[in-house]
């Protein structure tokens, strides 16, 4: 593992490259660019606000804050994990014909999903502004639960490249999972509305703790508690050691595969 995080930062300046290829990609051809990154709260605003807020009667005040606060956290691991999955296909002529560390792709993926995320909590300051929603101080907290979630997100990425580009089956499992997932995991539903047989279910979510400590500070006021930052922590670590592990032992057959 150290030999690769020393090779991955001689290639740093590749690695920016992507990153900054990768956003401009993402916008081709669209005529507002980068502003869909903050459109898109405020139309998932208006949609959760009328069907949950107002249909499903959920007596949350602010729901749209509630909700983006879990929301926004929970689709940056999901969207980023999905674009992994085909990652590695999107740089198979690069792969081919000269060496890289094929690691150094799902880094860019998920740092590029990361620049996204961060666009996208400036329409949510402003939807707080105008709700007259408080913001806090403890807002400064937010960078431990986004690094946990950026560690987490790599970990799983790393893994779901390195088996998805042998068995392309798997991308469509995933994202069929990544559906249910959500709903497991409580970014829309306060977790006191789970009866208590079926707790333990939303408790072992590994996207749990980090969506419940990315949303206290923005919604609550308060900074993260302290026992779940640990727990979101011990699920990074693990998530991202094992993701490195598995995709380094299939690293080498990657150039034959894609």
């Amino acid at each position: 593992m150290f030999a690769s995080v020393r090779e991955m930062f001689q290639y740093r300046s590749l690695l920016a490259v992507l990153v900054a290829r990768d956003l401009k990609v993402r916008y081709k051809r669209s005529v507002l660019g980068v502003l869909w990154t903050m459109l898109n709260p405020l139309l998932l605003m208006i949609v959760f606000s009328v069907v949950f807020a107002q249909l499903m009667r959920f007596s949350i005040q602010h729901f749209v804050i509630y909700f983006l606060s879990a929301y926004l956290i929970f689709n940056f691991v999901a969207q980023t994990t999905s674009w992994s999955t085909s990652c590695l296909l999107g740089y198979a002529p690069l792969i081919r014909k000269i060496y890289v560390p094929k690691m150094i792709f799902i880094f860019a993926t998920v740092l590029s999903g990361l620049i996204n995320l961060l666009i996208s909590l400036v329409p949510l300051a402003i939807i707080m502004l105008v709700v007259r929603h408080p913001i806090h101080a403890v807002v400064l907290y937010l960078p431990l639960p986004l690094a946990i979630a950026t560690l987490f997100a790599m970990g799983l990425s790393l893994a779901l490249a390195a088996v998805c580009i042998e068995f392309n089956d798997v991308v469509q499992i995933y994202q069929a999972l990544v559906v249910a997932w959500m709903y497991l995991t409580p970014v829309i539903y306060p977790i006191d509305i789970v009866p208590e047989r079926f707790r333990w279910m939303v408790l072992s979510n590994p996207m749990y703790p980090v969506v419940e400590t990315f949303r206290a500070p923005i919604y609550q006021g308060v900074a993260p508690d302290p026992g779940l930052l640990m727990q979101g922590a011990a699920w990074g670590l693990a998530v991202f050691v094992f993701g490195w592990w598995l995709f380094e032992r299939r690293s080498d057959r990657i150039a034959y595969l894609v």
